[in-house]
């Protein structure tokens, strides 16, 4: 029984620990350490939402929302059909949303929260274009 109690707290503190990097990197924007807001705060909040729905969806190790309004996603396998899969399941939960997935390379590096809230999200595919093309 004790090692089933155990199990259960281990996994529910890697949940908490995943959803902590949503939750942080929204404070540290909405908290004005990124700079000025890029949008309103009300978005922000929204992304928050869809950051926190986000680490339920295959292949995603943590998420993180980014002050240009995508959302980081740090993949658990780095292989182009995982990440293919991970960025279609995205697409289809959020049609007007961006995902920008971290390189193995920035994962190497331990990124901070800030860091990440950092990055540019520009030459990712926004969902809505995917849409289109398919």
């Amino acid at each position: 029984m004790r090692v089933i109690v155990v199990v259960l707290l281990l996994i529910g503190s890697v949940v908490s620990a995943a959803a902590e990097s949503c939750t942080r990197s929204s404070e540290y924007i909405l908290d004005g350490l990124a700079g000025d807001l890029t949008r309103p705060a009300a978005a922000y909040r929204d992304l928050l939402k869809t950051c926190m729905e986000t680490l339920s969806l295959p292949n995603v190790d943590d998420a993180y929302v980014m002050k240009d309004g995508g959302i980081a996603i740090k993949s658990k396998r780095n292989t182009v059909a995982a990440t293919a899969g991970t960025l279609a399941h995205f697409c289809q939960q959020f049609p007007k949303a961006v995902a920008r997935f971290l390189t193995a390379k920035e994962q190497r590096k331990k990124p901070t929260i800030g860091m990440v809230v950092m990055l540019s999200s520009a030459e990712a595919a926004p969902c809505s274009k995917i849409h289109e093309s398919s």
